[in-house]
């Protein structure tokens, strides 16, 4: 135990972990002439008995990080990437029992989608589109994210996505709020409603021997009903939408217990151009000013009755 030398009280070794950050695996998988693309940001993060290594500087219970980059390589060749999840559940099973020190790993997985390039017909000088199936081009979409949490008896899958641009160009309102003497925000009957989502949402699947859900088709699935919610829900504020959008995965994904949304604002301003003699008005094409910042920030979590809240509050935490 370390001593503080001002003071007769010990200095104590709180949380601590350690890992290898941002390792860059992509994995191409050739189906005869047709290739698939796996592309992942993994991040290890390893904790458990590691106080002397703080203490006295002694190695004897650390897995060097190279080692776990080399780890997270191997097993991409070894055992493939059939999903994010299902790639950072080998993982954290990996570190936490083969290694008597390691009590817990945190695998946190960023995934970036490529869509395959349409080619010209088989009939150009060039190589037709039935023989080019290798060819990509990244998404410019949002990027899909996972974090696997496992302590030797327990597992946390956290799944969810950012920088998923969306907008409603009308069917949005904001009015009857609160307003005091420094309220300049005019009453909006029909206004842009845009926002960057960032959400999360954890999986009730806990027990390696329980049946664990189809995770790509639960992403698919979870991305396609908070759309949905998104477009169809005729919006008196965007915390209304948040809610809808959380309320709709819950209500159609069983395997999902908490939906957190950290969702700005996009602000759309009318322009004001009666300066110029023009009249802005909505009904007949409207112009906008798409102000960047600053930007006002929904947050909420929704959950499944009878369910606690697990996902962080700050979502960059995650």
């Amino acid at each position: 135990m370390a001593v503080n030398s001002h003071s007769s009280r010990p200095v104590l070794l709180g949380q601590n972990q350690y890992g290898k950050a941002e390792n860059r695996v992509v994995r191409i998988t050739r189906d005869g002439a047709t290739h698939h693309i796996k592309d992942l940001n993994v991040s290890v993060s390893l904790s458990g008995d590691m106080d002397e290594v703080h203490y006295s500087g002694s190695n004897a219970n650390v897995l060097p990080t190279d080692t776990t980059k080399n780890t997270v390589f191997a097993f991409a060749k070894e055992y493939g990437i059939e999903s994010a999840e299902q790639f950072g559940i080998h993982l954290a099973r990996h570190f936490v029992t083969s290694q008597e020190p390691i009590h817990q790993a945190r695998i946190r997985i960023e995934e970036y989608a490529w869509d395959r390039i349409e080619t010209s017909d088989a009939n150009s000088k060039f190589i037709g589109a039935d023989e080019v199936k290798h060819s990509f081009v990244r998404k410019g979409q949002e990027t899909r994210l996972t974090q696997i949490t496992y302590d030797g008896s327990s597992w946390e899958v956290i799944s969810g996505l950012k920088d998923l641009v969306v907008m409603n160009s009308t069917n949005s309102e904001f009015w009857g709020y609160v307003k005091d003497r420094y309220t300049t925000l005019p009453e909006a009957y029909d206004r842009i409603l845009a926002t960057e989502v960032s959400g999360r949402w954890r999986f009730n699947w806990t027990d390696d021997a329980q049946k664990m859900p189809n995770w790509e088709k639960s992403y698919e699935q979870t991305r396609k009903h908070m759309l949905q919610a998104f477009a169809e829900t005729y919006s008196l504020s965007l915390q209304q939408t948040l809610y809808q959008m959380g309320a709709r995965i819950i209500n159609h994904r069983g395997e999902i217990d908490e939906v957190r949304f950290s969702l700005p604002n996009k602000h759309h301003f009318l322009v004001d151009l009666e300066p110029f003699g023009l009249k802005n008005d909505t009904a007949e094409g409207a112009v906008y000013f798409a102000a960047d910042r600053p930007y006002g920030l929904i947050e909420a979590t929704i959950l499944r009755d009878g369910c606690e809240a697990r996902i962080p509050v700050d979502l960059t935490n995650l």
